[in-house]
């Protein structure tokens, strides 16, 4: 399917974790992440194991320990985190997730993804959620069209 109809069925989702979410929000791509799907209306959740709180909010060691569970996650952390993310995500029935990257290699770990489509989930590898739909900004949408040339964002998602 093409990224946008991937992007619009993630963003479908209303309960969104976010993993990676740091306790220093300078500069972290995944606290960007959760503060703008906050503002725009999602429910968001911040999974960082090592932190009771971050954005003045609650922090989850994992996401299992989200009350309600979650419907999709973006994966923030560094590409060696992604394959537990997605099994545990795939376990507690979660079928949407996003691999955050912008211009570096990001979250984005090529057998985690293969791993969660043969497991009946859509895997969403590179870009950014904030590029698309309701939780865009200009400034987002002009780095997707970049972005995409360099193939940091998906065409299509498998």
């Amino acid at each position: 399917m093409k990224i946008k109809q991937a992007a619009e069925d993630f963003l479908s989702c209303r309960r969104i974790a976010v993993t990676g979410v740091s306790r220093t929000p300078q500069g972290h791509g995944a606290n960007t992440v959760y503060q703008r799907l906050r503002e725009r209306g999602f429910e968001t959740f911040a999974v960082n194991p090592h932190a009771e709180t971050v954005e003045g909010d609650p922090a989850w060691p994992n996401l299992a320990a989200i009350p309600g569970g979650v419907e999709a996650v973006v994966i923030a952390t560094s590409p060696e985190h992604a394959d537990e993310t997605v099994r545990e995500a795939s376990a507690l029935g979660i079928t949407h997730v996003w691999m955050h990257r912008s211009v570096d290699a990001g979250s984005v770990s090529p057998e985690a993804a293969e791993w969660g489509r043969e497991h009946g989930m859509t895997v969403i590898e590179g870009g950014c959620p904030l590029m698309f739909g309701e939780a865009s900004d200009p400034a987002h949408k002009v780095m997707c069209a970049l972005l995409k040339l360099g193939g940091k964002v998906p065409r299509t998602v498998p």
